[in-house]
């Protein structure tokens, strides 16, 4: 009867607060690794999987062994051909940028 709870008190404000800043300061840079984890095995899967259909066309019915780019949401695929008298290697490169790391993904033409 002498006491009147509209609200919270300024010591429960505050701790409630601190506590909402502690997980923040420890999950925001977890997701943002996470993103950057993401991003870069996107573009690990989009090389494999250039590097792989420049396979399978080679395999089936294009003998022409040529170096070209690929783009994809704006990142660049480099495809590179190395012929050797024992075998001929197929190598996808994304360059370093801001974003993401250099990759390199080769194979051998069976």
């Amino acid at each position: 009867m002498l006491r009147k709870n509209n609200g919270f008190f300024l010591l429960e404000l505050l701790l409630s607060l601190s506590t909402l800043l502690m997980i923040c300061l420890f999950l925001i840079p977890l997701l943002i690794e996470i993103r950057a984890q993401a991003r870069t095995l996107e573009i690990e899967k989009k090389a494999r999987q250039v590097m792989f259909e420049e396979l399978q066309a080679k395999l089936n019915n294009n003998p022409v062994f040529l170096n070209y780019s690929v783009n994809h949401n704006s990142i660049e695929y480099k495809i590179n051909w190395t012929e050797n008298s024992q075998y001929k290697e197929v190598c996808v490169r994304v360059d370093d940028s801001s974003i993401h790391k250099q990759t390199e993904i080769c194979s051998l033409l069976e």
